[in-house]
């Protein structure tokens, strides 16, 4: 896949507060989210820290399932919900030197939005320019919870493009990042049902990378790969469009609760 396209789509009017708040329940996202691991993990601090300081090779979907839990306690959930994710992330940062500089955790709040940006635009619900700068704002609490200051966001999608545009070229894959991506994408310790869906992940997950991105990491990319990533989107897109709306916006509170499960056992 191709990086991102800047062609304006037309706009269908701004979605209303019922709408949006739909739209950013939706786990459509969660196809994205090996990606925004990867465009995180780019950057060496955060791979240094992930493989260092957690159980990644044993445990991969575990900061998959952490990633998620964050995001919709965040974007969707109460203060409670917010204030005990934002708490288990700022327990694990504290081991890692450099992990709660601005620059970075605004790089990670970045990654969220446009993994969630590109995975409605490929597997079925595409946002107008106007929607965009919406969600964009939403995402908000995300980086200021990360402790960017509420300046520190943007005020608008094209002040994102320009930002994002700017920071590819300056990411780097190191060896870290390199053995993370083994253990997420080649999981040995996984269930069967995490290492049975590997294969439909990967081409997922490699094709919806920025392409200088797939190179560092040393993906193949030719016509082979091409095909079979387009094949694999349109499946997606045709499973999503099958599945209601309620089931779409399922793992949201599921992922809540078990957040909340986790707190109270530490609680203890």
């Amino acid at each position: 896949m191709p990086d991102r396209p800047r062609a304006s789509r037309p706009s269908r009017g701004h979605v209303g507060e019922r709408d949006l708040r739909r739209w950013l329940a939706d786990s459509t996202p969660v196809a994205a989210g090996g990606r925004a691991i990867l465009l995180q993990i780019a950057d060496p601090v955060v791979a240094a820290g992930v493989r260092r300081y957690s159980d990644f090779a044993r445990r991969p979907q575990q900061r998959l399932a952490h990633t998620l839990m964050f995001v919709y306690a965040v974007v969707i959930g109460t203060e409670a919900d917010a204030a005990v994710a934002t708490a288990f992330v700022n327990r694990s940062h504290r081991p890692v030197a450099g992990a709660d500089e601005v620059d970075r955790q605004r790089w990670v709040a970045a990654t969220l939005f446009d993994s969630a940006r590109q995975a409605h635009e490929l597997f079925g619900d595409p946002l107008s320019d106007d929607d965009a700068g919406r969600v964009l704002a939403a995402y908000a609490p995300i980086a200021t919870s990360l402790r960017v200051p509420a300046d520190g966001w943007f005020e608008s999608v094209a002040a994102f493009d320009a930002y994002w545009d700017a920071t590819l070229p300056t990411l780097h894959v190191t060896d870290d990042a390199r053995s993370i991506v083994r253990d997420l994408l080649h999981p040995r310790f996984a269930p069967l049902w995490v290492r049975a869906a590997m294969p439909l992940v990967r081409i997922v997950t490699v094709g919806m990378l920025p392409d200088a991105l797939r190179a560092a990491y040393g993906f193949p990319w030719g016509p082979r790969e091409q095909r079979r990533s387009r094949r694999t989107v349109a499946l997606v897109r045709r499973v999503r469009g099958l599945v209601p709306g309620w089931a779409l916006r399922l793992p949201g509170p599921l992922l809540l609760r078990a957040m909340h499960r986790v707190a109270t056992r530490y609680a203890r």
